[in-house]
């Protein structure tokens, strides 16, 4: 028998349904709206660069334009109902996932232990004690509050001295857990005096398969529908070995259907999702037509070869290209309209002037640009300058390119 099938367009709004961005931009973005709806996303994931304003801001800022930084602070760190460990990368987690991250805990001491057995400053696993010790007696700490003695460099991350890699292993091992960040730079406590004594690693027995499942279970209800690989990798804790045995079983239970996926080139991909998936995907309303400049870092974008496969939109950050070979720019933001990515955008935040300095757009090729278009673009323009605290939005010349 034929497999089921989402066509591209209903594959592209079920995805979109289940990031937050089928519907209007709107609602509420503080307390328990603010957490219902990163609860929705999974979590947020954090990064330091502020071209405009930072990932996890944009993030939130595109879904519900109400939202402010302050918002997510509180949050996080007054209500403590998030705590910040790792997906695939940094990221802020509800904490009412917390007791699932205790295989993380488990599986990231070993794999960082042997990542950094090699490491170049030695001595960071006989820090552990001193650096306990340390926070016990004074409180919360950020890397500079510890290792006063020791010689620091600026050789970058993989040169960290002894004591800041052991704050950074202990978080993430669960002995430490993150309490906030000043200037974006983490501060530390003791575990115990953050998290509910029940929760906390150690007393909490760790269920490696209720945890597996868990994870599995949650990653396809965010994704929508997905193959294995994709599954492990949404939490970045699952081996693929895990995820594609998960499958497996809950196929066999009747817990989740395979169909087929209409890639945007008209390829079909094998997928696995929910029974009520494809009927869920045709009720999904039109999305709205506005422009939205999206993060680099949206959890839409977040797997580069899915957003391809789904909009034929191949994106790669720079910030780690040299200049000279860049194609775009350093941090360029793609740009959503309706379910179709249309292009991306050079930015920058000139605060010294109060100006968002827009120096490019790049409409994908499909794309036919149009006054009327320009004129949505300024309405979100306008948006994002006033969620960063700018003045004004100022078109450098030559800003709108040719596709490349």
């Amino acid at each position: 028998m034929a497999l089921p099938r989402l066509d591209n367009r209903a594959a592209r709004a079920l995805f979109m349904h289940h990031h937050a961005l089928a519907e209007q931009p709107s609602g509420g973005a503080k307390g328990a709206d603010l957490l219902e709806m990163i609860h929705r996303l999974g979590f947020v994931q954090l990064d330091s660069i502020n071209t405009v304003a930072r990932a996890h801001d944009m993030i939130l800022f595109s879904r519900r334009p109400s939202y402010r930084p302050k918002n997510l602070k509180r949050l996080y760190e007054s209500d403590k109902a998030l705590f910040e460990h790792w997906t695939h990368d940094a990221a802020v987690i509800p904490m009412a996932f917390y007791p699932h991250w205790h295989l993380r805990f488990q599986r990231d001491a070993q794999k960082l232990r042997a990542r950094w057995k090699n490491w170049r400053r030695d001595g960071y696993e006989e820090r552990f004690q001193t650096v306990l010790r340390h926070i016990q007696d004074h409180g919360p700490v950020c890397s500079s509050d510890v290792g006063k003695d020791e010689e620091k460099t600026s050789g970058g991350w993989w040169d960290w001295h002894p004591s800041k890699t052991a704050l950074e292993y202990l978080w993430r091992s669960g002995a430490l857990t993150v309490v906030g960040r000043v200037g974006f730079q983490k501060h530390f406590d003791l575990t115990e005096r953050v998290i509910e004594q029940h929760l906390c690693p150690g007393v909490l027995p760790c269920d490696a398969d209720r945890t597996v499942d868990w994870l599995c279970n949650a990653a396809l209800d965010r994704l929508g529908f997905a193959t294995s690989g994709e599954i492990a990798a949404f939490w970045d804790t699952v081996t693929p070995a895990e995820a594609k045995l998960w499958c497996v079983q809950a196929l066999t239970k009747g817990e989740i259907q395979e169909i087929e996926v209409e890639c945007a080139d008209g390829r079909l991909r094998k997928c696995f999702t929910r029974h009520k998936a494809v009927a869920t995907a045709q009720a999904v309303p039109t999305a709205p037509g506005r422009i939205r400049v999206l993060s680099p870092f949206d959890p839409m974008l977040r797997d580069r070869h899915r957003a391809e496969r789904l909009f034929g939109f191949y994106y790669r950050i720079e910030v780690f290209v040299p200049e000279a070979k860049r194609t775009y720019g350093y941090y360029v933001f793609p740009l959503l309209e309706g379910d179709r990515l249309i292009g991306r955008i050079d930015m920058k935040a000139q605060r010294d002037a109060s100006e968002l300095s827009i120096k490019a757009v790049w409409p994908e090729r499909k794309i036919r640009w149009s006054d009327a278009r320009t004129k949505r673009l300024e309405s979100e323009l306008d948006r994002v300058r006033r969620f960063a605290g700018l003045d004004k939005v100022v078109f450098q010349d030559g800003w709108l390119r040719d596709p490349v």
